[in-house]
């Protein structure tokens, strides 16, 4: 049997799909995706930073192999503190590690000084997504249409995609999003909104085929592979990210928070639960918080 025809009857059913965003919703960065790296598309905005693109998702990289993901979810860490500036991928984006950031996060917010709470908000963890895309229809770079590419997205649009395999009313019918023959087109419409860019109006358009087996075959194989952006190489070990931190904060500061860290059970925490800054709002910020010290 061929590649191509173990792919095809293998296909993720609506109910794997679910399940598979459903494991993502419960954390495990990368800051992957610069404009250096050639791999990865961005759409373009006009000057009102308005824009418009017709993108495919697609199943997972025939390169990663049977183990392969349709996606991986990612978390960095960026902000300034009275020592400079820490820029790093978060632990907790490799299943079960634990990262110095998060805990120092939590003792932030469980130390009850609402100063504390509103320097955590900012220091939270970013999430983003990355996944392979056809470019379907690209009018500010029309060079892009036709390619393959990495696409790295935040939690607005992997929303989209979430609704559309679990659609919330009775009238709408599930859709297979990522496969090559009953997947869909996703219209990227960007809008420009206090200063952020929107995405509330883009969707998915009708189920079609990517082509013929052979076209969805070439496609499939020149996807790129996943697996590099959840590698260890990719992140500094706990021992590293600390001193990184201890820099940021000033050496005595964070010395003291970590051990009151280390002395109130207060602290403990799940770093699987960690909130992140486009997915929480500050009243889920405190609910979040406020359960970690029960």
């Amino acid at each position: 049997m061929s590649d191509l025809a173990k792919l095809k009857r293998n296909r993720s059913s609506i109910e794997q799909l679910k399940a598979s965003i459903e494991k993502t919703q419960t954390p495990t960065n990368v800051d992957a995706g610069s404009k250096d790296d050639t791999r990865f598309w961005q759409p373009t905005v006009d000057k009102s930073g308005n824009g418009m693109a017709i993108i495919r998702f697609l199943d997972a990289p025939f390169v990663d192999g049977d183990d392969a993901m349709k996606w991986v979810r990612l978390f960095n860490h960026g902000f300034q503190g009275p020592g400079g500036w820490l820029i790093d991928n978060c632990l907790t984006s490799i299943s079960g590690a634990k990262c110095p950031v998060c805990e120092h996060n939590s003792v932030l917010w469980n130390s009850g000084i609402e100063a504390n709470k509103d320097i955590a908000r900012k220091q939270k963890r970013k999430l983003t997504y990355i996944a392979n895309i056809l470019v379907v229809s690209d009018p500010g770079n029309p060079e892009n249409e036709g390619q393959v590419k990495l696409f790295k997205f935040g939690k607005k649009i992997f929303d989209k995609i979430s609704e559309a395999v679990s659609p919330e009313f009775a009238d709408e019918t599930a859709v297979r999003v990522f496969d090559f023959w009953d997947g869909a087109n996703f219209k990227l419409k960007i809008r420009q909104v206090d200063g952020y860019r929107n995405y509330d109006k883009s969707e998915f358009a009708e189920v079609s085929s990517l082509g013929t087996d052979a076209e969805i075959e070439a496609i499939w194989k020149k996807e790129y592979s996943l697996k590099e952006f959840t590698d260890a190489s990719n992140f500094k070990t706990y021992e590293q990210l600390k001193a990184r931190l201890d820099k940021a904060l000033g050496f005595e500061g964070a010395v003291n928070l970590r051990t009151r860290a280390e002395d109130d059970p207060v602290s403990s925490f799940g770093e699987s639960d960690i909130p992140t800054i486009d997915s929480v709002s500050s009243g889920e910020d405190l609910e979040f918080f406020e359960s970690l010290a029960k």
